[in-house]
């Protein structure tokens, strides 16, 4: 067992001009821990100021003493499983993953292996501790069914800054994406809200009452049948894209949960791929731009509906939508 003498401790002293904020919320600014991870140590009372605790809520007066104690992290009790990971970028701070389709993020009921994080704890043995607890820092997750573009925390403060960066919309995520139909107008956006699908529980959809949604998108190029997207989130939904498509009749090419027809190539699985993200980096603040082309299949429809990705898409505008 620890000695409780032996955790790590750290003090700050709140400026006098820092009076009327919450506690929670000063301290997630002036450390490198998330505001969960400081509410968790608030209501574990590993957190005092001026030798007594308080809530979350507090509001500060100005010159308190403020001493967290940081406990050792908690072990994730999951199995290491050696993985072939496409890792686009890795330094101390993260990892930009080209996360294929068919690939769950995290583990949950009925997935507990054979999952991304499963991967991450083969590829890297030792992660620190994340919230309290030792495991990889999933940021934002992609759907099973959608490859492309993810970046994976490897510190705490890693954490706690992209998560911000995503909530705040300033980092950015642009989407390609095949849909059945012609769109009538080329370049726009969808917004609208997004919730439980209800009647079934495995689905989402546009429904009244539902959490706020909006997707920008740009057709690029137009085919017999079908339309090439790009598509920008403003929101993080579950299968906001692939919803939001479907609720315009224009569902994603190869998608059966939200579509009904079946498409007559070689895709393997849905038409939406997570081709560009970019980022400021979380420690030295340089703005980070990644790209990755879709899977093969993807690209053989494309080639078989009359676009060679390979020679055409420098001249696609693929840049992110509105700067």
């Amino acid at each position: 067992m620890t000695n409780p003498e032996e955790l790590e401790r750290l003090t700050f002293l709140v400026p006098a001009d820092q009076q009327g904020q919450r506690l929670d919320k000063w301290l997630a600014e002036v450390s490198f821990l998330s505001r969960s991870h400081i509410q968790k140590l608030l209501d574990e009372q590993m957190i005092s100021v001026d030798d007594r605790t308080r809530p979350a809520s507090y509001k500060l007066k100005g010159n308190e003493v403020i001493v967290l104690v940081l406990p050792e992290p908690e072990t994730l009790d999951l199995v290491a499983q050696p993985m072939d990971l496409d890792i686009r970028y890795e330094d101390e701070h993260l990892m930009v993953i080209n996360k294929p389709r068919n690939l769950v993020v995290h583990p949950a009921v009925g997935n507990w292996t054979g999952t991304l994080v499963n991967g991450l704890l083969a590829h890297t043995p030792n992660w620190p501790g994340i919230n309290g607890v030792m495991r990889p820092g999933i940021v934002h997750r992609l759907d099973k069914d959608t490859s492309g573009l993810m970046v994976v925390a490897k510190t705490e403060q890693a954490q706690g800054d992209l998560s911000e960066q995503i909530r705040l919309r300033q980092a950015k995520r642009m989407y390609v994406a095949l849909t059945w139909g012609h769109w009538a107008v080329s370049k726009g956006f969808i917004d609208a809200p997004i919730g439980r699908h209800p009647k079934n529980r495995q689905k989402m959809a546009v429904v009244l009452g539902g959490k706020e949604a909006r997707s920008d998108y740009e057709v690029l190029l137009s085919f017999q049948h079908m339309d090439l997207l790009k598509v920008q989130l403003h929101s993080r939904r579950t299968h906001q894209i692939r919803v939001h498509m479907a609720y315009c009749n224009h569902p994603v090419v190869g998608d059966l949960l939200y579509g009904t027809r079946p498409n007559d190539y070689s895709l393997l699985g849905q038409a939406l791929h997570a081709y560009r993200f970019g980022f400021r980096h979380p420690v030295n603040g340089i703005w980070m731009e990644f790209t990755a082309d879709p899977p093969q299949d993807f690209i053989e429809t494309l080639e078989h509906i009359g676009f060679t990705w390979t020679k055409g898409v420098s001249e696609l505008d693929l840049h992110f939508i509105n700067g």
